[in-house]
């Protein structure tokens, strides 16, 4: 039998399936995104645009979101103030803020104050996490050591750090070496825990391939436990990075005649608002600072794990 065209049923396929081929190949040379593609093709071609794509978008917008944040509080402060009639020395206005700054900044005042609190911050967080780190690590190894420590390392942050501040001030002096010893302080307990909870997170089968491999004891340390625990030992880290800006600050409200604690005190008692709010926002941005510092030392030092 025949159809119309003249053709038999099976001659007919051939030649429909023929036009189709060479349509499609054709196609696929002139017009390449517009030519017949298999449904696994297009999802295979989504699948690859959306992975290489989404993260990139992601970080961009991840990046400007605190500026945009900012950008929108500022105007809605300056709205408040226009809104509430406040008079300045109870909420004063952003530009009676960078005023403030300005003048602060050109007199020499605040980037000296700011110095000696950076410095006491630096060498509180030094002092802390090196303790921390050294205490944290023998506790780690000894359950018995750490029966005896914890309750009096649990009852050591139980009393509030202002607390004990007073005492500190009297028994090492209004200097600088009790602001040190107050930030250390408090920056110690989070990081001893972190430095605990990485070391004992180190599987023991890396520690039997160790020893299989005749390592001693520094060398287990700087080539499995360090490398193992660094992500805990670094979100400790972060953590007691921001807590350094309070040690410093509350070693300074209790006595002090230099750094930014002081021009806290010294605003509140001649109602200079704008210079308290001038001093709390150089402390936003020295703890800013100090966090970004330690997110790029986790990209340097974590790369492996961006990597998977």
């Amino acid at each position: 039998m025949r159809d119309l065209c003249g053709f038999a049923p099976r001659k007919r396929t051939l030649f429909s399936g023929f036009l189709l081929t060479v349509f499609t190949r054709f196609t696929r040379g002139l017009l390449p995104a517009f030519a017949p593609r298999s449904f696994g093709y297009r999802r295979g071609v989504f699948l690859r645009h959306r992975n290489h794509m989404k993260p990139k978008t992601l970080q961009s917008l991840s990046r400007w979101l605190g500026l945009v944040s900012i950008l929108l509080a500022i105007p809605a402060w300056a709205l408040i103030v226009q809104i509430s009639g406040l008079p300045k020395f109870i909420l004063p206005s952003p530009m009676d803020v960078w005023s403030r700054f300005l003048v602060a900044l050109q007199d020499g005042s605040l980037l000296r104050h700011t110095s000696l609190t950076l410095l006491e911050i630096v060498l509180g967080l030094f002092v802390g996490v090196l303790f921390a780190s050294i205490v944290g690590y023998a506790l780690a190894k000894s359950r018995s050591l750490e029966r005896v420590l914890s309750p009096y390392l649990v009852a050591s942050q139980a009393i509030p750090i202002v607390a004990i501040a007073p005492l500190l001030v009297i028994w090492l002096g209004d200097g600088i070496l009790s602001k040190v010893i107050i930030c250390a302080l408090i920056v110690f307990f989070p990081v001893l825990v972190n430095t605990i909870v990485g070391l004992r997170a180190v599987p023991s089968s890396l520690y039997d391939l160790m020893r299989s491999l005749r390592a001693n004891r520094w060398q287990i340390l700087w080539k499995l436990e360090l490398p193992a625990s660094l992500p805990v030992l670094l979100g400790g880290l972060r953590i007691g990075a921001t807590l350094s800006v309070i040690g410093a600050i509350v070693g300074e409200l209790v006595d002090a005649q230099e750094g930014l604690g002081f021009l806290l005190k010294l605003g509140d008692f001649q109602y200079d608002t704008s210079m308290v709010f001038v001093a709390v926002f150089v402390l936003v941005a020295l703890a800013l600072g100090l966090y970004g510092l330690v997110t790029l030392l986790e990209r340097r030092f974590l790369k492996w794990q961006n990597n998977k």
